[in-house]
């Protein structure tokens, strides 16, 4: 049993190195995002400022460690048994609920998921407890007051972090303007002093105590000498920010990487916990399971857990080099980044989420609020703010989603208070907090514009949804495992571990598949970031070009695939052809929506020249979706039903019908990659011939029809309904070639009638 128990052990131990790299790619990014999204740096040295962060954190996550030994439960009540049921219940919950959410590239926090799932677990032991006959309760089996101040704390940070987000960055914003550079002269001195005494008071003087090679005599100095450390800094920190700016150093960028370094340490001092406290608390349950002679585990009471963490540093340090190793790599951490940097971006882009009414609403009700504020601001104030708040005069890197002012604030707000809740020994959640400031401070500063702030109102509440349904996932999910555990026996417990290890595989190859099918946007980006005016039409045409190609393939596989799964009654290929086309409408409202953007960024004279084709072209690939979707439907349900096969005799006309329509979606896409336009008119032509062909097929069907079969007519409609569909799709198909030329060339419809 002792083997067991050893194997058990190591396997925690295993499913906490997985975690570390499931959990850097979901928490560790928080502290680049702003980094990156202000391009302050490179990312390899934006990794290196955050791989000591993150070392010198973890030298002083130790006192957090308690929260994993009696933080949620009271262990001298419950058995070794118990606490290794729980302990690897959370570990399987954990590592399949953040892997889940990371491959979605949603953040997610694993502080609500360790909570919760301690919580959910030790729950469900306490009631098997008590249903076996103990006189304990809730209050003796868990420790509901320090589970509730955690709690609370966890959630009531995202009103907190948000509020202080949104106030700070106004302040900051109307004291330094969008155009930041002319009101640097000695401004910039003060607001890094007092960012970068924040830091030290906050990372240094906070956290001090819990630092393994602290003396209590450096401690109790510290202690009595806290004013004077922190006028100290802000002296000698204003006159080195002034100094620097007057060297000409980017005074922000120092910042932004300070603040980098701040918030990397504030993780690994507060959420190392998540990763390697639940599998470092059952060790410490083996040891004291042993050092006690071993005997029955299901008598063996775990009082000594109430002591306090002593953590070895080379599990912090280990940890620690596992995380940078794992965010350096990760491409997931890049997935989720992008939620983010996204909802946060100043300029319009690539909107990862839809509308919803709560969104549409809250917008109405702000603009209303927003234009009450006007009518009673006095001009002369009003004025003033337009200048102070004048969004086009924003000054930003190349290819940057935000400023670097925004980027500190994000940076050194998000630090201060996580290394303020990690100091009072609350699991604040890294996730909420720096999520939530991050939204803040684009909010003050204007980034949800009229145009994205429903889209990005609605990421938001998806994002903080996800989380509250992260805590019920973890809580039911974690009881549901250790009870399964509890009941059988170590062989349930092999059993979940090789469903653990085969689900994580499962996940980690549907991502990489679906890395390689998305395989990122790049065209866009580099459209979304060109300053040429000139050079962005031609990029743009290139790109509207590629994915009207790829569309126009799928049309074709698409109705090839319909019309041949009709004939050969096969329900299960047109029941994926289905949910295909409903996939395919999203794809194509989200690069119509991009294409759109893009079409913003070109010169006015181009725009307004090629935006009717742009449009028409894309209603024509809306309407052959729609054609596709009618067939497919009305045979699906035919089949389906099990009703009569399409007779013999109309076999020969269909099959003809059916090879015009495909080679022509073939020789459309072989001719727009191209961009040759000169075989444009013989396409549209050939369109002309294929819809005579079928009105002839039509009538000639009517005319059979009166003297046939009456048991056959459904499958007749059924066969009327895909011509006439078919149809309207060539049709559609010669209107988007004539928009596609005239993208191209505006010329091309004189050219056409000279050669005429």
């Amino acid at each position: 049993m002792d083997i067991l128990f050893l194997c058990v052990i190591i396997f925690l131990f295993m499913l906490a190195v997985f975690d570390l790299s499931v959990g850097v790619s979901n928490d560790a990014v928080n502290f680049l995002n702003s980094a990156i999204g202000s391009k302050a740096a490179s990312f390899k040295r934006v990794i290196i400022v955050a791989s000591i962060g993150v070392f010198i954190g973890a030298a002083m996550s130790n006192g957090m460690m308690e929260i994993a030994r009696h933080g949620i439960f009271r262990p001298e009540h419950f058995s070794f048994y118990d606490l290794i049921c729980i302990f690897m219940a959370v570990m399987i919950t954990d590592i399949i609920l953040l892997d889940i959410f990371n491959t979605l590239g949603m953040p997610t926090s694993t502080t609500v998921s360790m909570v919760f799932e301690l919580l959910g677990a030790t729950f469900v032991v306490a009631l098997i407890k008590m249903a076996g006959g103990t006189d304990l309760g809730f209050n003796d089996l868990l420790n509901t007051e320090k589970a509730l101040s955690v709690i609370i704390g966890i959630f009531l940070s995202v009103a907190i972090a948000f509020f202080f987000g949104t106030v700070v960055q106004f302040i900051t914003r109307m004291i330094f303007s969008f155009n930041y550079r002319s009101n640097l002269k000695w401004k910039i001195g003060i607001f890094g002093g007092i960012c970068a005494t924040a830091i030290v008071y906050f990372l240094l003087i906070k956290g001090a105590k819990d630092l393994t090679f602290m003396t209590p005599g450096v401690k109790m100095w510290i202690s009595l000498h806290t004013a004077l450390i922190i006028c100290g800094c802000l002296v000698f920190f204003t006159l080195l920010m002034q100094l620097l700016h007057a060297l000409k150093v980017n005074v922000l960028k120092v910042i932004v990487l300070m603040g980098t370094f701040a918030l990397a340490m504030a993780f690994a001092g507060n959420d190392l916990v998540n990763f390697i406290g639940v599998p470092l608390s059952g060790l410490a349950s083996y040891q004291d399971y042993v050092a006690r002679g071993a005997g029955d585990p299901t008598a063996h009471l775990m009082g000594a857990l109430n002591g306090p963490a002593k953590t070895p540093i080379w599990f912090l340090i280990g940890a620690g080099t596992l995380m940078v190793v794992s965010l350096a790599s990760s491409k997931k951490a890049r997935n989720v980044a992008k939620t983010e940097i996204g909802l946060g971006s100043q300029q319009g882009g690539e909107e990862m989420f839809g509308s919803s009414r709560i969104a549409r609403r809250l917008v109405r009700w702000t603009l209303s609020f927003i234009s009450w504020v006007r009518k009673v601001t006095p001009p002369k104030v009003r004025m003033w703010f337009k200048r102070r708040f004048n969004v086009d005069d924003t000054i930003m890197e190349q290819g940057a989603a935000f400023d670097l002012l925004r980027g500190s604030v994000n940076l050194v707000l998000a630090g201060a208070l996580i290394a303020l809740g990690t100091s009072l020994k609350l699991p604040l959640s890294t996730t909420f907090v720096t999520f939530m400031v991050a939204m803040g401070t684009s909010l003050a500063d204007k980034a949800w514009g009229r145009e994205s702030a429903v889209f990005r109102i609605t990421g938001v509440i998806s994002v903080i949804g996800g989380w509250f349904l992260t805590a019920g996932v973890a809580f039911i999910g974690a009881g549901i495992i250790v009870l399964l555990m509890h009941f059988g026996g170590h062989w349930m417990m092999f059993a979940l571990a090789l469903v653990t290890v085969f689900l994580i595989i499962r996940s980690n190859r549907r991502f990489r598949k679906r890395q390689k099918e998305e395989s990122g946007d790049v065209m866009f980006q580099t459209i979304m970031t060109t300053e040429d005016k000139k050079e962005i039409w031609n990029l743009l045409l290139l790109y509207i070009t590629e994915q009207q190609d790829k569309f126009m393939g799928f049309v074709k596989e698409s109705y090839a695939n319909i019309t041949y799964a009709f004939i050969r009654e096969n329900a299960g290929a047109l029941r994926k052809t289905d949910k295909s086309l409903t996939m395919h409408k999203d794809i194509l409202k989200n690069t119509r929506r991009k294409e759109t953007l893009c079409l913003r960024q070109v010169n006015k004279e181009v725009a307004i020249e090629k935006s009717t084709w742009f449009h028409l072209a894309n209603n024509c690939c809306m309407g052959i979706l729609y054609n596709l979707r009618r067939i497919n439907e009305i045979c699906k349900e035919h089949v389906e039903n099990n009703f009569h096969p399409l007779p013999k005799k109309y076999h020969e006309d269909f099959e003809t019908t059916r090879a015009m329509v495909i080679h022509l979606l073939e020789d459309v896409t072989s001719t727009l990659p191209a961009n040759e336009i000169t075989g444009v008119t013989d396409l549209r032509k050939r369109c002309d011939e294929i819809k005579d062909h079928i009105s002839e097929t039509y009538h000639n069907l009517h005319d059979q029809l009166r003297e046939g079969d009456p048991a056959s007519m459904t499958v007749v409609y059924v066969y009327l309904n895909m011509l006439q569909e078919t149809q309207e799709m060539v049709s559609a198909v010669r209107k988007y070639l004539r928009a596609y030329a005239k993208l191209h060339d505006s010329e091309f419809s004189s050219r056409r009638a000279r050669n005429r």
